[in-house]
């Protein structure tokens, strides 16, 4: 029986390599559509926590996990010979950049040959990691065919970029369209009927290249238009215009607009990163991506006007930023999660600390703080706590925080994300 008669009739067995972010709600829906799902994780514990039906992800309920593990339908295990098992294998594992800002391919690398020696006739290979158009058949499909199989005559090969947006309450993997791009077309056939079994709608495309490609559209985008922002809220500043009164007018045009905001600065995993992974290859076709550039670098230098505003909003109460006890309010990249990866408010901390502030935090998703090493002390969040502080800095607008009484009780606020747009008062300072 082929791979395509076991994807269609449920007998197929799936691999997933790394279950993180997205790697684990992904494994997670695969089981749910009834397949027996081998979940491979150099971490430990993390195998134990999907082992003991425990979720570590705030998108995969732990009661769901726990249902499917004790079905049977996840298995979860740090040996990769259990990936010689499956007949169809995702790579799920992360592409961050160097300290040069180049990209480091080194963990998909690491992770196409953990399985390659398992690898038999008639498997499907998927790369999901965010990464430059080129690396699926460049970088991974080298290492697989190492083994002595070929791609397109014995191996299925297809890129399927993750669009997880974490803590999103109405699109998760299920209900998330499904870009997919094989290597030939027969590996593009093979890869819609494999995630055609438990994603709603999925969307093939030309090639690998056009799938990588997709991806960094999706996320540049994001980022060229937040860095408009950011430098038109620079602009507003000094002409005394209120940038986000601004942006909601022009959201109620009904076409040709789509509103974006400014802030203190990208975060997360794919956004402050992806730009940087399609530049990097556009040099070796000499070309620069000057505007793609450039847009990162505005980004990039948000927590530096971050910081600006504060001292200039501490210095109209007649208070320096040195020995000032400043409260950061929300830690996390964005609001109602606990993911810190690239978020900007450990920039904007560092800084504060340089200049010397005396700073706190309070955010009820991220229990530990640790800027360069050191950590940042959790303050208690109440009413007497903000009023003894001398400025509050919101840098992530959780919901169920509140602002109300932040805009009554502290001394001072800046605000980077207007969450205290229903608010006014000579102590509460805009971005």
């Amino acid at each position: 029986m082929g791979l395509l008669e076991r994807i269609e009739d449920g007998s197929a067995v799936f691999g997933v390599v790394g279950l993180g972010y997205v790697g684990l709600p992904l494994a997670v829906e695969m089981a749910k559509a009834g397949h027996k799902v081998i979940g491979l994780d150099i971490s430990e514990g993390k195998i134990a926590e999907i082992i003991a039906g425990r979720s570590y992800i705030p998108d995969v309920p732990s009661a769901e996990l726990a249902s499917l593990v004790d079905a049977g339908l996840i298995v979860a295990t740090t040996d990769f010979s259990q990936s010689a098992l499956a007949d169809a294998i995702a790579i799920c594992v992360p592409t961050p950049l160097d300290d040069m800002k180049a990209p480091d391919t080194s963990y998909m690398e690491k992770a196409a040959a953990a399985v390659t020696p398992y690898l038999h006739q008639d498997v499907l290979i998927t790369l999901e990691s965010t990464t430059y158009p080129g690396t699926t058949e460049e970088i991974i499909q080298p290492i697989l065919e190492a083994g002595g199989l070929k791609v397109g005559r014995d191996l299925f090969l297809a890129f399927s970029p993750e669009r997880v947006d974490p803590g999103n309450p109405v699109y998760q993997t299920k209900n998330t369209p499904k870009v997919v791009g094989g290597v030939t077309p027969e590996c593009t056939k093979a890869a819609v009927a494999l995630y055609s079994r438990f994603i709603d709608t999925v969307v093939p495309v030309s090639s690998t290249r056009a799938a990588e490609m997709t991806k960094l559209l999706e996320n540049i985008f994001r980022s060229v238009n937040i860095a408009l922002m950011n430098e038109l809220l620079q602009l507003c500043e000094r002409m005394d215009i209120n940038l986000w009164d601004v942006v909601d007018a022009a959201k109620t045009k009904p076409f040709g607009y789509m509103p974006f905001y400014p802030g203190p600065g990208l975060g997360g995993h794919c956004i402050p990163i992806d730009p940087f992974y399609l530049s990097w290859k556009a040099r070796e076709y000499d070309f620069h991506t000057e505007f793609i550039e450039l847009s990162g670098k505005v980004n990039e230098a948000m927590p530096y006007y971050v910081v600006k505003r504060m001292m200039e909003a501490l210095n109209q109460q007649r208070k320096p930023l040195s020995g000032s006890k400043v409260i950061v309010l929300g830690v996390a990249y964005k609001a109602n999660i606990d993911d810190m990866r690239e978020s900007p408010a450990i920039k904007v901390a560092a800084l504060l600390r340089e200049n010397g502030a005396d700073i706190a935090y309070h955010d009820p998703y991220v229990p530990t703080f640790v800027v360069d090493g050191v950590p940042v002390p959790q303050t208690e969040f109440t009413a007497e706590t903000v009023a003894s502080a001398d400025a509050v800095l919101v840098v992530t607008d959780h919901s169920g925080v509140d602002y109300q009484m932040v805009a009554e009780k502290a001394q001072c606020v800046l605000d980077t994300r207007n969450a205290l747009k229903a608010f006014s008062g000579e102590n509460i300072f805009r971005l």
